[in-house]
């Protein structure tokens, strides 16, 4: 049977993820809506201590179960400080470089639920001021939170109940070209989190079965290296990292086609099951790219590294400028939604 595919769908559900804050460490709001979504296609869903959340399609096999996992997580920073101009010293969440915030809008979401805006720029900024603007250092040390508050010093800033530690987070700044280009930031990992949730979707409205038991595994701490690393069910013997492709000099990665990951900085993926995935691209047609992350890790790395005894993968769609202003395009989309019907469909790969 085939499960089909809703792009409109997955797109609708993409922006309605992209434009909920959740740098890690603060995911409880899009955490929320990801529950709802899963409950809304029939499925029973759990919470685990960390906050990740886990939903099970019982499939023909349950003692032979297989996991996929996508993470919501995103970049984002925290106040380090309340400088004496009332500025905000930030400090980095996740692995970006601060070149690629400088200029954003962003929101500082204070403990007490506000939600006060600002731009994330160099204190070194102004040219008719500052001889070094284009040249001096972008770091912790020079970037900075301009509010859109009247305030010019510490205390004015805490009056407006900012203080160490209330979390930044960065616009997404969501588009959709008329020729299929897909540009927001965030893409890392809500388009995938996104085709995932619109799977399971799919396979409740098309009841189709499964022929093993599949856990969708939603992980909110995969940007700072401990997502999807505990609670997999014990039947687990497959999990499958669904995340970006990186895209670059030296890739093969683009995005008009799924990208498999064959290795990244945790070393090579499990090869017979690698293997399966680009043989399922070539049975079905799915234009597709094998590839190697050299700076990557994934949640399925980070189960392998906290001892799980699993064959583990890695695919997803082709995802440029990662960490920045990303970028995908609905071919790659549709590729690695077709690469996931079709491995859901298929056997566990035998020894």
């Amino acid at each position: 049977m085939t499960i089909p595919f809703d792009l409109e769908q997955s797109i609708e559900t993409l922006e309605q993820l992209v434009n909920t804050p959740s740098p890690s460490g603060y995911t409880a709001e899009v955490m929320q809506k990801v529950s709802g979504m899963l409950k809304q296609a029939g499925l029973d869903v759990q919470k685990t201590n960390k906050g990740a959340v886990l939903a099970t399609i019982k499939g023909k096999d349950d003692r032979r179960q297989r996991l996929i996992t996508a993470h919501v997580d995103t970049l984002g920073a925290i106040v380090k400080d309340v400088k004496p101009s009332g500025r905000l010293k930030l400090d980095k969440i996740g692995g970006f470089n601060w070149n690629a915030a400088e200029g954003e809008y962003c929101t500082v979401h204070t403990a007490d639920g506000r939600k006060i805006r600002g731009t994330v720029l160099m204190h070194q900024t102004t040219v008719h001021v500052y001889r070094d603007a284009g040249t001096a250092e972008r770091s912790s040390d020079n970037i900075e939170v301009r509010l859109d508050e009247k305030t010019v010093c510490a205390e004015e800033t805490r009056q407006l109940g900012i203080e160490v530690g209330d979390f930044v987070s960065f616009d997404p700044r969501f588009e959709r070209s008329e020729n299929g280009f897909i540009k927001s930031r965030h893409l890392d990992d809500k388009a995938s989190t996104a085709l995932l949730l619109e799977l399971a979707s799919a396979i409740g409205e098309s009841g189709a079965e499964l022929p093993h038991t599949l856990h969708l595994y939603i992980s909110n701490n995969e940007e700072i290296g401990f997502g999807g690393n505990a609670s997999v069910p014990g039947g687990t013997v497959e999990y499958v990292a669904f995340d970006m492709g990186a895209i670059g000099d030296g890739q093969s990665s683009d995005e008009y086609t799924v990208s498999i990951c064959v290795k990244d900085s945790s070393g090579p993926y499990h090869y017979d099951l690698t293997r399966h995935l680009a043989d399922l691209c070539k049975r079905e047609g799915i234009p597709h790219k094998l590839d190697i992350y050299p700076y990557y890790g994934s949640d399925a790395s980070a189960a392998i590294r906290a001892g799980y005894d699993v064959k583990h993968a890695l695919f997803g769609p082709g995802i440029e400028s990662s960490h920045a202003l990303e970028r995908t395009h609905t071919e790659s989309l549709e590729a690695a939604a077709r690469l996931l019907r079709a491995y859901v469909m298929s056997p566990i790969v035998e020894d």
